[in-house]
């Protein structure tokens, strides 16, 4: 017998059979849409041995959904869980993006026409906003934003 049974609603039975159809979600989102409708009671009630040959997953993999499925519901089971503990912390806070944000749209030092990514690094590690950080860093936090001149000109 399944020690966590997934019996779905019907309007949680139409929000999966819409991400399996429309192609707009992610690959991993579809896929666990897709075994939890296989696995609903009320549906095709499969065996997690069935729904995997099915989908080409692993067991362990329809096993784990169906438990989160019952224990967090159905926003658990499709969605990515946030890290709680990030293996690296971010380099810049909101105020940091902020100060990045405010060096980037201000004249570029003396004798250059415009700012540099490894330049803007260079100014947040002399102003101390924080102890080192790459200018590919850089260019991903100007990216989030529309307001940087780097972003806009960047073709």
């Amino acid at each position: 017998m399944k020690r966590y049974v997934v019996r779905l609603r019907d309007e949680e039975r139409q929000t999966l059979r819409m991400v399996t159809t429309t192609g707009r979600s992610a690959a991993r989102k579809i896929l666990h849409a897709n075994i939890l409708l296989q696995a609903d009671t009320d549906g095709m009630n499969r065996t997690d041995e069935e729904v995997a040959a099915a989908l080409g997953c692993h067991v362990r993999t329809v096993e784990n959904l169906r438990r989160r499925f019952v224990l967090q519901g159905l926003a658990a089971a499709l969605d990515r869980k946030r890290q709680e503990h990030p293996s690296r912390e971010r380099k810049l806070d909101g105020e940091g993006e902020a100060r990045l944000v405010a060096l980037a749209c201000s004249e570029p030092p003396e004798g250059r026409t415009r700012w540099t990514l490894q330049l803007l690094a260079d100014a947040l590690v002399t102003w101390e906003v924080v102890e080192a950080i790459s200018g590919q860093t850089v260019r991903r936090m100007l990216k989030k934003t529309i307001s940087s001149p780097i972003a806009s000109s960047a073709g």
